[in-house]
């Protein structure tokens, strides 16, 4: 029955690839919408700027961020993870509203690992400053072999974390009992590649073997289709988007299928089920998101 329910999820995703979202972002170079928020000298660009490099060496990691802040979209870029020995290593895709104790921030962060081992990606969610809603899932497949693309559908109904056409996480929006929502903020998006061996593999029991070093990630197809802050008029009513419409309020019965698969498969970590972290469960986990 497992191996039956992967099929179809792999039907589905190739299907999915043969299918557009509406989105009326126009393809990118990095430096068009993107800056270099330190070490230059780590970063390289490629294809005529449409890719970059990033490098992680003992003298410096090196992160970028985009040149506007966005209030909904749809944000996405394809990532090729460190191959091989990769422990200790954090690359983080994230957007962050930059307001320090109430900030807004949304985490993909890819944690490495000793080859063989699968990676691990966390999501993280914060909204006015409440975070520690932290949830690892392996990989299911090689993300250095090849590139996958990573996205985050952010509209005033939910956040949804996308790996390819497989959404992995569902954050809802339940302001209505309680729970603070990711919508008054506007927010950056960012990327760094760092030294995270205190705590990024087995809890910082496997460090960084420097003899692997350098260590390269990379990127290309920026996909942002949000509305900037201060933006056009159409992005005053929220309504007029593709990404606030009916069917993005919510996912699909396709979509459904593949988030149930992917957490049944491949969860390893849920803040929501971490019983001495959280004795009784924060309100969000009781709404089922």
């Amino acid at each position: 029955m497992a191996n039956f329910t992967y099929l179809l999820i792999t039907i589905s995703l190739f299907l999915d690839l043969m299918t557009v979202h509406p989105s009326t972002a126009r393809p990118t170079t990095f430096l068009q919408d993107f800056y270099i928020t330190w070490s230059e000298s780590h970063i390289k660009q490629m294809e005529n700027g449409t890719a970059i490099q990033l490098q992680l060496d003992p003298t410096s990691g090196c992160g970028f961020a985009s040149k506007n802040k966005y209030l909904f979209g749809h944000i996405s870029m394809k990532i090729k993870l460190i191959p091989g020995d990769s422990a200790g290593t954090v690359t983080a895709f994230y957007l962050n509203s930059n307001t320090n104790e109430i900030r807004d921030e949304l985490d993909f962060e890819f944690l490495g690992n000793r080859s063989g081992q699968p990676y691990t990606v966390q999501t993280n969610v914060f909204a006015r400053g409440k975070g520690n809603r932290e949830q690892r899932m392996n990989l299911w497949f090689d993300p250095a072999a090849e590139f996958h693309t990573y996205s985050v559908l952010w509209n005033q109904h939910h956040i949804v974390f996308f790996i390819d056409s497989v959404p992995i996480r569902v954050f809802k929006n339940i302001e209505s009992k309680g729970v603070p929502y990711v919508n008054s903020q506007s927010m950056g998006i960012y990327s760094t590649l760092w030294n995270a061996d205190d705590w990024a593999t087995r809890g910082g029991l496997e460090k960084i073997d420097w003899s692997k070093a350098p260590f390269y990630t990379y990127y290309k197809d920026f996909d942002i289709d949000g509305c900037t802050v201060p933006g056009p008029p159409s992005c005053t009513n929220k309504t007029n988007n593709w990404w606030a419409a009916p069917p993005y309020q919510q996912l699909d019965p396709i979509q459904s299928r593949k988030y149930r698969w992917a957490r049944l498969n491949h969860m390893i970590y849920d803040y929501c089920t971490d019983k001495t972290r959280n004795p009784v469960p924060p309100p969000e986990c009781l709404a089922g998101i």
